[in-house]
């Protein structure tokens, strides 16, 4: 059975180790002039919004996207070698994604607030990118709000894989935001509790499959198998 399976990055398949947030810090540094009175407040949020409120709550007017983009892939890539060295990908998060990409009939891409460029490097500083279809995933660039990005991934798997409007979509991730665009846009959730948010909290978010990481690959593949089969 199809499937298009949507991966989530930060602390759902790799662990930045502060990275993420040196990155706003220093796009916003950039745009601004001056360092941020504040980290950036992430929690599955999209970079627009992201860096909107790193903008507002510094009491400053948000330059235009373009130039928010252009900043923010800068930073990221000069951060490359920094990720590698202090960041890793979660554990089992290599085998899943290995399985995932040569099951039959499922396209497996990613789904995430950063932005394109960002989100390949992010990937890329371990290895994984060889093990995702980038070109079907949606990304903060492409919406404001998160739930707006499940319809951008459907569009891209259907017109760069031929993927049947009508095949299931499944978001994994850690945060409840995650959970909440699954259930905004019908489609499945596997809720991770390997970031900042207990199990308990992706629970009451609404999320029905909540593991604590994606080390059993076996009963990982088993759910999106369930889903498949809807």
């Amino acid at each position: 059975m199809e499937l298009i399976v949507l991966w989530d990055i930060d602390h759902t398949l790799i662990e930045n180790a502060g990275v993420s947030k040196e990155i706003y810090a220093a796009a916003f540094a950039a745009l601004a002039g001056t360092d941020p009175a504040e980290p950036a407040r992430t929690e599955g949020r999209t970079d627009r919004l992201i860096m909107r409120d790193m903008f507002q709550r510094n009491g400053l007017a948000e330059p235009g996207w373009g130039a928010v983009e252009a900043a923010l892939a800068g930073a990221g890539e000069e951060r490359l070698h920094d990720l590698s060295r202090r960041g890793t990908a979660l554990p089992g998060v290599r085998d899943v994604l290995k399985e995932s990409s040569a099951h039959d009939g499922w396209v497996s891409s990613v789904l995430t607030g950063n932005i394109a460029a960002n989100a390949r490097v992010k990937v890329a500083a371990f290895g994984l990118d060889p093990l995702l279809e980038l070109s079907v995933g949606a990304y903060g660039a492409d919406a404001l709000q998160r739930p707006g990005l499940v319809a951008v991934a459907r569009e891209r798997a259907q017109r760069l894989r031929g993927v049947r409007d009508d095949v299931p979509v499944v978001l994994v991730g850690d945060t409840p935001r995650d959970v909440e665009a699954a259930l905004a846009t019908s489609s499945g959730i596997i809720a991770v509790a390997s970031g900042v948010h207990r199990a308990e909290e992706l629970a009451a978010a609404g999320a029905q499959v909540v593991l604590p990481d994606l080390t059993d690959t076996a009963r990982v593949l088993e759910i999106l198998e369930t889903f498949s089969a809807h």
